[in-house]
């Protein structure tokens, strides 16, 4: 290094350099100081709790007969509100909080059939739940709407019903044509190779192609009725995918809304046209000593294997942080009658992660063919609460969840609070 060849500082200089020096300095000092300040901010943590007997929502509990735990650690209440509806009833506390209890309604419609009970449902809505001031947001199959402001000061509720019915009947058709069209054929498929197994017809499988130009649908050989059967089954699975990064930004989306979000998810349960296990074991039975066919058949038993599609756990601490309150309301028509073949439920992975999002958000699962009569048990399950409010001990944003529970003294009651947050 060449270090006789550096000149030095004039005074100027040398002021102008401590006086660089002094402002980085003071620059990172005070760099510091606001990450020190920002990680002891003070943090109050809202729950909303509903407590019941059987049915019956529970009103008349105070602070001392709650207890809080953090990870296991129990916390100091700092203040206890009890709301029914939109109006505060009571309140109890060593300190003075500001609860925010407009209410945001969601209604999500995954359905593929606009079944009367829905348009019950909806008039229920609108005739008992939905008032002045409140928000409004409708999801259909393909879009979301929401409900201006002062719509109900502007227009009759019959006139929105109205709207709503026509939107919500024309989306399901648009958005579920595909769908139906896929068990319109896999049933017709089913019902060909049902027929012809049962018949024992052994069918051709040879692949020569001006024999099979002449072939109508119902010609065609039974291991190509397999193959079209099982294309169909991976286009509906297609279909039906549950896109996780869409469910994530949704409990984005609704976080930043305020008030407290109540989401009332119908959800249609789903049947899948299968070809009896009688029918399929004397299919084996027909062509035995052929790996292939065993094969094909084997592989159609995977598709009627389903897993949740999605990190369930993820997503519920998301949407559990997201302080929004699911209501899963399964509804169940019956199934189709068509002989050789049976209709079996295909929603058990949906139905059995949406049941655990309800339950992490304090919401209620409901399973009726009467969406009705689901719709009005969620507005009753959830119209009254208490919000419990309290600072952590020891908080740290690490960007970890951290798991509530709320108990409930000396009583033996239900008791439906959110699962926790993640400490941003």
């Amino acid at each position: 290094m060449r270090l006789h060849n550096i000149a030095q500082p004039g005074k100027e200089a040398k002021v102008k350099i401590l006086t660089q020096v002094a402002l980085v300095f003071l620059s990172t000092i005070m760099l510091f100081s606001q990450q020190e300040t920002h990680d002891v901010s003070v943090i109050n943590i809202e729950i909303p709790v509903r407590v019941f007997q059987g049915d019956i929502f529970v009103d008349d509990l105070s602070l001392k007969d709650f207890e809080v735990y953090e990870d296991g650690k129990k916390q100091k209440i700092e203040a206890v509100y009890l709301v029914k509806k939109t109006n505060i009833a009571r309140e109890e506390g060593n300190r003075q909080f500001a609860p925010e209890v407009a209410r945001n309604f969601i209604l999500f419609f995954e359905i593929t059939d606009f079944l009367p009970r829905i348009v019950k449902a909806l008039d229920y809505f609108f005739e008992n739940v939905i008032q002045p001031g409140d928000e409004l947001t409708i999801i259909t199959p393909i879009k979301t709407y929401h409900l201006k402001s002062r719509a109900l000061e502007v227009k009759s509720k019959e006139e929105i019903l109205d709207q709503l019915r026509t939107i919500i009947r024309r989306d399901t058709m648009i958005g579920s044509a595909e769908y139906r069209s896929a068990i319109t054929e896999l049933e017709k498929v089913a019902r060909i190779l049902s027929q012809s197994i049962s018949e024992g017809q052994e069918q051709s499988t040879s692949t020569n192609v001006e024999e099979f130009s002449t072939n109508t649908e119902e010609e065609q050989p039974l291991d190509m009725q397999i193959t079209r059967y099982r294309n169909l089954l991976s286009k509906m699975e297609n279909i039906r995918t549950i896109n996780q990064k869409k469910m994530m930004d949704f409990a984005e989306y609704l976080k930043e809304k305020t008030g407290q979000k109540y989401v009332y998810v119908f959800y249609e349960r789903e049947y899948i046209p299968k070809i009896e296990n009688r029918i399929l074991n004397q299919y084996l039975y027909m062509h035995q000593g052929r790996p292939d066919v065993i094969h094909s058949i084997m592989d159609l038993f995977d598709f009627y294997k389903r897993s949740i599609p999605f990190n369930l756990d993820t997503v519920k601490r998301v949407y559990a942080d997201s302080a929004i309150s699911i209501h899963f309301l399964f509804i169940t028509p019956p199934p189709p009658h068509i002989s050789g073949i049976t209709f079996a439920e295909q929603s058990e992975d949906i139905y059995s992660a949406f049941r655990e999002m309800a339950d992490s958000t304090g919401g209620l699962s409901d399973t009726s063919s009467n969406a009705e009569a689901s719709l009005k048990r969620a507005i009753q399950a959830s119209e009254n609460y208490y919000l419990i409010y309290y600072t952590p001990s020891n908080y740290k944003r690490d960007g970890k969840f951290r798991k509530i529970e709320v108990k409930v003294k000396n009583r033996n009651l239900r008791v439906s609070f959110r699962a926790g947050y993640i400490a941003h």
